[in-house]
């Protein structure tokens, strides 16, 4: 059995090589969602992490506690966290941050490295934000202010160690930072050999140099980029030297920060010196020549260094696919055996599937009737919160909640009334804490008037009123949304009294189990 381990390993790794031996860029640049917890006050929650689609091996867990005197504190483990480099060119270490519900982003801190393969790492923070999402990035350096689109790690939802129910948003979104400096020919490549023998914070402080001379730093803020390159000798000099390891990363740290500086004043100042220049118009000539120009050298340097890739790669390959083949021949020898033993292991894994098949059957027949015993005992609650909105009632059909017709302009029109938001959006936001019932939308009207305009008008009316709901967060998929015209009146049309009643929207929830 741990022959067969070994054997199936060694293919892994074979397809893993072949996996990464291209460059790989970051995710999308398209707005990401996650879920933001929100932690009561003095209340242990323990939060869980997944690793994201690109990297799904790597896991975390948090415990968090909010203080009236300190904020929120976080304790983060996290485990199994690959080389940053693996990524592509630019990335350096990994950062942990916090992004509020209205897209604030938040800087906690550094994960370090622990290691040169796959690591296990932890961190104690602090953030003032009270309801928030946690996220991990792979970053160039530790000062970026915001994450990039590399997402590595996120949250799920939060358990209360009480036992409370924690209140969390699923709409969190935020655009990734969508810099072309990790796709651009002259962000530094850091290689397997430095980066298992260089110190991390010298490997940020080449990165962060790197990002203000992208920015111009070396034209735009020139004394302060001087400084960020001296720090960054200086420190590579002392680790080469063989010093403390404290000082090299005193020193490293004050490069990051100094040319942290350089590239914002290189971005401020840049920008500056572009208003002044759109004020001529030679000048605006003179500058898209330049653009031109410095676009060709770009691409010119670009093709370069993806031809110097590509050779490098080439190259690795051919050698590593002749170790594998050496491998490979040696393994085939075992294989027979393992044939044998394999088969007896296919065997005992059907019996074992067949029996954990039958637990799983149980299981969820219990899980569904602790739901529906759930649902039942919350019902009568939901019954009181929506009489406010109307006529509440229980039938064969499930909870009838009937709308009054005040909630339209006028008794033809699919208009809402001015004074009818506040209730809608309160109706909405009650319906959207309840994800266990399936709504049904009906509206009616009386029969004055021609058919197919009747039917058109309570179509009108019940799809205002679904589109309502979703924009509160109901999925689509809980929503039905009908128009039946004058077809089922509750009372004949004689009287105005009886028009009135028969002029009505009835919300229908059914249990969705």
């Amino acid at each position: 059995m741990n022959k067969l381990k070994v054997l199936c390993g060694l293919f892994s790794l074979l397809l893993v090589f072949f996996g990464i031996s291209g460059t790989i860029f970051g995710q999308l640049d398209v707005p990401r969602r996650t879920t933001a917890i929100t932690y009561p006050l003095d209340e242990r929650v323990t939060v869980q992490f997944r690793g994201t689609t690109r990297f799904p091996r790597m896991g975390g867990r948090a415990n968090i506690r909010r203080t009236a005197r300190n904020g929120t504190e976080i304790q983060l483990s996290v485990f199994k966290m690959p080389r940053p480099f693996e990524l592509g060119a630019g990335y350096a270490t990994y950062v942990l941050w916090a992004v509020s519900p209205n897209g604030q982003v938040d800087n906690l801190g550094e994960i370090k490295r622990r290691g040169f393969f796959e690591f296990d790492s932890n961190i104690r923070v602090t953030t003032r934000l009270q309801t928030f999402a946690l996220l991990i990035t792979a970053e160039p350096h530790y000062l970026v202010t915001r994450p990039s689109q590399e997402i590595m790690l996120e949250n799920l939802n939060g358990s209360a160690r009480s036992g409370r129910a924690l209140e969390s948003t699923a709409a969190v979104q935020y655009f990734g930072n969508s810099s072309d400096f990790f796709r651009d020919a002259r962000t530094p490549e850091i290689a397997e050999i430095d980066y298992s023998k260089t110190p991390s914070t010298v490997l940020q402080a080449r990165q962060a140099i790197a990002l203000a001379r992208y920015a111009g730093a070396g034209r735009d803020a020139t004394e302060e980029f001087q400084e960020a390159e001296t720090l960054l000798n200086n420190a590579d000099e002392a680790w080469r030297a063989g010093r403390r390891e404290a000082d090299v990363d005193v020193t490293a740290r004050q490069a990051i920060g100094a040319a942290v500086k350089a590239e914002s004043l290189a971005v401020s100042r840049g920008t500056a010196r572009q208003a002044r220049n759109e004020q001529s118009r030679t000048d605006s000539e003179m500058r898209t020549l330049e653009d031109r120009l410095q676009q060709a050298q770009n691409e010119i340097a670009q093709l370069k260094q993806e031809l110097a890739g590509e050779t490098r790669n080439r190259e690795l390959s051919e050698r590593d696919v002749a170790n594998y083949t050496q491998q490979i021949r040696d393994l085939r020898a075992e294989n027979t055996r393992l044939s044998e033993e394999l088969g007896r292991e296919r065997v005992e894994a059907r019996s074992l599937q067949a029996r954990l098949a039958d637990f799983e059957s149980r299981e969820q027949q219990e899980v569904r009737a602790q739901r529906i015993t759930q649902i039942e005992a919350s019902e009568p609650e939901l019954m009181r919160s929506l009489r406010k909105f109307g006529t509440v009632a229980k039938n064969d059909r499930g909870v009838v909640l009937t709308l009054p017709e005040t909630f339209w302009a006028t008794p033809r029109e699919s208009r809402f009334s001015p004074n009818s938001d506040p209730t809608l959006n309160e109706l909405a936001t009650i319906l959207a804490n309840n994800p266990d019932y399936h709504i049904t939308i009906e509206s009616h009207t009386d029969d004055g008037g021609e058919p197919d305009a009747l039917n058109a008008l309570t179509r009108q009316r019940s799809t205002i009123i679904a589109d309502r709901l979703q924009s509160f967060g109901i999925e689509n998929r809980r929503i039905e949304a009908k128009g039946l015209g004058a077809a089922i009146p509750v009372a004949p049309n004689t009287t105005n009294a009886n028009r009135a009643r028969n002029r009505r929207v009835q919300l229908i929830m059914v249990p969705a189990i």
